[in-house]
């Protein structure tokens, strides 16, 4: 035993010399665990002066098994274990190596068992029962010894850690990238790809994403619109980045703009996605310089995920455009034989999303209502122009072929497999139904009427009020809300019309 009155403070490598604490990386976390002082006392003397990667070696003491169990329950980021088989039971040692590997199931620490009655504990059962790294007797391990299993155990380490790294690295990668293939909007997209660099980074940095409207034109950046921010950049949407942003920002991104490719700078990096529609997308991210090799490779993989990404949203959004302008056209059409304005049905839209947002219906059939909203008097097309141009009364004949376009119309829509024909159609079939069961075809009542069809038929007649026809002149407003305040719970759902009043304003502005 050495002498009392000599004592081995725990060292602390970060003040164990001062003039060169700035430049010490994190350190090693060294567990040594054994029931005599002195083996202590002696590890951390050998040691103190030990580097790995430039980083010096951090020692906590456990000296029995129940204390070591509990310093590692403390302290997960400890990377090597010198631990003693006998101390406070012949098996102590053993059963902190069962707790590490299978209750804790952590795979990285390295563990060294050191006995010094090594009869208890013979090498080769250990060795094959226990998930230990090495096995040493006290008497073998020289200071020479005890540097090189230190050396070989905190290179495995780091190899270890680094392999996790890579593979969470990926698994982020692919959870992101399925994540962000399922956006619909380019905008969503931007900020899901923020998100998911910053759970790919593991940190928040100064980041955005800009969008570029045509890659045709040489770019000023004027009409460059944020999409997405993090970190300082949060506060930019929807600015245009000239006005509010640094020149050596600006410059980056014209850089990378004008080169048509992604910029790895000293410490920023630009990430440029053209895409086949004309529509171009910059990802700017500072801090690269702080990123160690392996959080660069990922970015640089995310994005290469990210570019598909957008182009796919983009060739998405081509295709809704023109979906919606079919629908457009085709509501016009029916509308322009009642010579009625085709601005209609674009106001019908437009009141229904707000009624079906505001009544609680999921972003999804707000959407899917907006779409299909348009085209609820499509069956018009097929009534003969004498009576859909009478500008007179209809007789009970002319009333009867007129309430046959929603039978018609649902007609002409419902054979195809589309979501939004077939919303559209069951609109055209059951927006004329009246929440009291008096309306036509079917002569529905209340909820037995989807919902899709009650609003439109709000606004429907709300808009058609409001506005000239060939047959009469707009109503006075006054007379519009009267008259929908009349029918609550006649011709309307009276839940809709709560939702109508409570955002009067929003609908209005539509007129």
């Amino acid at each position: 035993m050495y002498d009392d009155a000599i004592i081995f403070a725990p060292e602390d490598p970060l003040q164990s010399d001062g003039s060169h604490q700035l430049s010490y990386k994190k350190p090693w976390q060294i567990l040594i665990v054994d029931d005599e002082e002195e083996v202590h006392a002696i590890t951390t003397l050998v040691l103190r002066h030990f580097r790995y990667d430039d980083s010096p070696l951090q020692f906590h003491h456990a000296y029995s098994g129940a204390e070591a169990k509990q310093l590692i329950d403390s302290r997960p980021d400890i990377a090597v274990i010198l631990l003693d088989v006998v101390m406070e039971k012949e098996d102590a040692g053993l059963e902190v190596v069962e707790y590490v590997r299978k209750e804790l199931k952590n795979p990285f620490v390295r563990i060294i068992l050191r006995t010094g009655q090594p009869g208890q504990a013979p090498e080769e059962k250990i060795i094959v029962e226990y998930d230990i790294n090495d096995y040493k007797e006290k008497t073998e391990l020289s200071s020479q010894k005890l540097f090189t299993v230190m050396l070989s155990s905190l290179r495995t380490y780091r190899h270890m850690l680094t392999i996790d790294a890579n593979r969470e690295g990926l698994k982020n990668i692919i959870q992101a990238s399925a994540s962000l293939f399922e956006q619909r909007s380019v905008k969503l997209l931007a900020s899901g790809v923020l998100t998911q660099l910053v759970a790919i980074l593991g940190m928040s940095p100064d980041a955005m994403v800009c969008q570029i409207p045509d890659m045709n034109h040489d770019i000023t950046l004027e009409n460059v619109e944020v999409l997405a921010g993090s970190g300082c950049y949060e506060n930019l949407l929807k600015s245009a980045v000239a006005r509010v942003l640094p020149a050596h920002l600006v410059n980056d991104l014209k850089q990378a703009w004008h080169k048509k490719s992604c910029l790895c700078l000293e410490d920023r990096f630009v990430g440029f996605f053209p895409s086949d529609s004309g529509v171009g997308v910059l990802l700017y991210c500072e801090g690269w310089n702080h990123l160690d090799d392996l959080s660069k490779s990922l970015v640089e993989v995310y994005c290469t995920n990210v570019h598909a990404a957008f182009e796919n949203v983009l060739l998405n959004q081509e295709i809704e455009d023109t979906q919606k302008e079919i629908v457009y056209t085709l509501g016009e059409i029916a509308e322009a034989r009642s010579l009625e304005t085709g601005v209609h049905v674009k106001r019908v839209s437009c009141i229904s999303r707000i009624l079906a947002r505001n009544f609680g219906l999921s972003q999804a059939e707000v959407e899917m209502l907006r779409l299909a909203a348009p085209m609820h008097d499509i069956g018009k097309v097929a009534i003969p122009d004498n009576i859909l141009h009478n500008p007179g009364k209809l007789n009970a004949a002319e009333f009867a072929i007129i309430q046959q376009h929603a039978l018609i119309g649902s007609g002409m829509l419902s054979s195809s497999p589309r979501p939004i024909m077939k919303a559209a159609a069951l609109i055209a079939l059951q927006h004329h139904e009246k929440y009291d069961g008096s309306g036509y075809p079917q002569g529905l009542k209340g909820e037995e009427i989807h919902i899709f069809a009650r609003i439109v038929a709000l606004a429907d007649v709300y808009d058609a009020l409001s506005n000239d026809r060939v047959y009469r002149k707009a109503f006075p407003p006054a007379e519009v809300l009267a008259y929908i305040k009349k029918e609550r719970g006649g011709h309307f759902d009276p839940l809709l019309v709560e939702v109508f009043f409570d955002n009067l304003a929003a609908i209005q502005a539509v007129q």
